[in-house]
């Protein structure tokens, strides 16, 4: 067993990744929980991620909301559609069989990395002569966006981020933000701190669906170890996105669903 002084030190790599490109971190954390913690039951792994997840997210989103970056209204009305998904996929993990699912799920994830890579730049849509912008965000530093939003495109697309988030427990961000960046159009900076903020309520949600269904069989020690480093990652994380390019971040982005994506299909192979 893997000494316990280093679950924080995987928490502050996971988190700080993971919150860099809005994701969360489990997409890294749950390979790592299988490899380490083989004797434990995939709801075990999937609780335990999405627990990390939460406090990662929790711990980005408040510096994301102090420095003024986030789309606090479209995270409220994707909640509000995601979180009985986010319960339902929690629950689903121990009636279906996973070994069907991985593979095409996972192949998604490839397609949709594909996707970024060859449509970069997504740009901001012009909506001066069509439509009028009904997100006006300003950072502390002086950043601006100005952008219109979907509100029912926004909540169509939840309930399918909400379930797979906490079916998978890899957090939904693998969804959120190519749906925010490339159907909704939101900008790439604040779609990973929306993102996040997602993250909270639906990763708190899947949490609580296992552990309340008798799900989580594990030490409680390991994600309370694997927290602590979370929270600090998750403030390198967000200090790390403000500073890099949106573009280098979807290219990290892109990278990290291809990764996913073949893990997701390795695992129903090997």
């Amino acid at each position: 067993m893997i000494p316990l002084g280093f679950l924080p030190l995987i928490g502050i790599f996971v988190a700080a990744i993971g919150s860099l490109v809005g994701l969360g971190g489990g997409f890294i954390l749950v390979p790592i929980l299988l490899f380490l913690f083989p004797e434990y039951s995939a709801s075990t792994i999937t609780c335990i991620s999405l627990l990390v997840v939460f406090i990662n997210a929790t711990s980005s989103s408040l510096r994301n909301l102090r420095s003024g970056v986030g789309d606090t209204r479209t995270a409220i009305i994707m909640v509000i559609f995601a979180l009985p998904a986010a319960s339902l996929g929690s629950y689903t993990t121990r009636f279906i069989e996973r070994a069907t699912f991985d593979p095409v799920f996972g192949l998604l994830l490839v397609l949709g990395a594909i996707y970024i890579l060859i449509k970069r730049d997504p740009g901001t849509k012009d909506t001066t002569n069509d439509i009028k912008n009904n997100r006006h965000i300003q950072e502390k530093n002086g950043s601006k966006y100005d952008f219109y939003v979907n509100e029912k495109l926004a909540a169509t697309i939840s309930p399918a981020v909400g379930f797979v988030s906490s079916f998978f427990g890899i957090g939904g961000g693998v969804i959120h933000v190519p749906s925010l960046v490339y159907l909704i159009r939101v900008p790439t900076r604040v779609a990973t701190s929306t993102s996040l903020l997602l993250l909270v309520p639906t990763s708190f949600v899947g949490v609580l669906t296992h552990i309340s269904t008798g799900q989580f069989e594990g030490e409680w020690i390991i994600p309370i170890l694997l927290g602590i480093g979370a929270s600090i990652g998750g403030q390198i994380g967000s200090y790390l996105s403000k500073v890099t390019n949106q573009k280098t971040v979807l290219l990290i982005l892109a990278f990290v669903l291809m990764l996913v994506g073949a893990r997701q299909i390795l695992d129903t192979l090997i």
